[in-house]
């Protein structure tokens, strides 16, 4: 797929957790930096949050603020935290993701991240927090816990494992309980690993392809039906935003053009387009 990119930001060390919200500002987060930024519509940049460490997952909240990743998971909102999620032993919450309801689905990392292609000791968990701030702990066997994403329907949700360079599937019944684990997009991650994702509307998932240089357009049975090229070799994450959400964000940690721009975002417009976050409600 060749699509013209046009970069929005650079400098950062290892770009994260990219959202956009209902005003069409973007959210990202820069996990050596212990930042969080904000693009308005109009280019101009922002750093909302300092002195966070690893916050690898980020989304709105209704009641204003940001739902965020890192040694806990926390409702930020005006500069205050509010603990949601945060367990002795469990030093990194990675990728999260609201549903319809509000609720959140996260995945916590326990294994040491230079295993990443190996099966770490412990293996990681997923949980879901309730709208009543109780913790549902929904599987374990996950080595490098990374991105969430659901199906248009919030039928199906997706888990990507690093470390087993795939994705975990399961489907959802209406009271939230999952079944058909079933683990898919190996063979597209034969070399590099996978990492963050979003999803169409359409179904298909997009990505982000670290050591591969590129996101990775996967149907649902976890089929590669293209790629987009991106000028970096550590590409993170992606997300799909704007007015008409036919945009396409993607970050790296790096920039293979320009090695001196260090972590990047970029914006394209790839044919395809995205749903809004669903507003977590915890």
């Amino acid at each position: 797929m060749n699509i013209d990119l046009e970069l929005v930001a650079s400098g950062y060390g290892l770009v994260e957790g990219p959202r956009t919200d209902a005003a069409g500002a973007l959210w990202f987060s820069d996990i050596p930096g212990g930042t969080v930024s904000r693009v308005d519509p109009d280019g101009h940049i922002e750093v909302a949050v300092t002195d966070r460490t690893y916050i690898g997952g980020l989304a709105p909240h209704a009641d204003g603020g940001l739902i965020m990743s890192g040694p806990s998971v926390a409702h930020w909102k005006d500069g205050h935290f509010r603990v949601l999620l945060e367990r002795e032993g469990s030093p990194h919450y990675n990728d999260l993701q609201p549903d319809a309801q509000g609720r959140i689905y996260v995945g916590v990392v326990l294994g040491e991240i230079k295993h990443v292609r190996e099966h770490p000791d412990p293996m990681g968990e997923a949980y879901r927090i309730e709208l009543d701030g109780s913790i549902t702990r929904l599987y374990g066997d996950v080595g490098i816990s990374n991105g969430f994403g659901l199906s248009p329907d919030g039928r199906t949700l997706y888990h990507v494992d690093s470390s087993s360079c795939g994705i975990w599937v399961h489907d959802i019944d209406p009271a939230g309980n999952l079944s058909g684990r079933r683990h898919i997009g190996a063979q597209t991650f034969s070399e590099g690993i996978p990492d963050g994702l979003c999803v169409d509307t359409q179904g298909n998932l997009w990505v982000a392809h670290f050591l591969g240089g590129r996101v990775a357009i996967l149907d649902p049975q976890g089929r590669l039906l293209d790629e987009l090229t991106i000028p970096a070799r550590l590409v993170t994450s992606c997300a799909f935003g704007g007015s008409d959400w036919g945009d396409l964000y993607v970050v790296s940690a790096d920039n293979t053009d320009d090695k001196s721009l260090g972590g990047c975002v970029w914006r394209c417009r790839p044919g395809a387009t995205g749903l809004p976050t669903p507003l977590a409600r915890v």
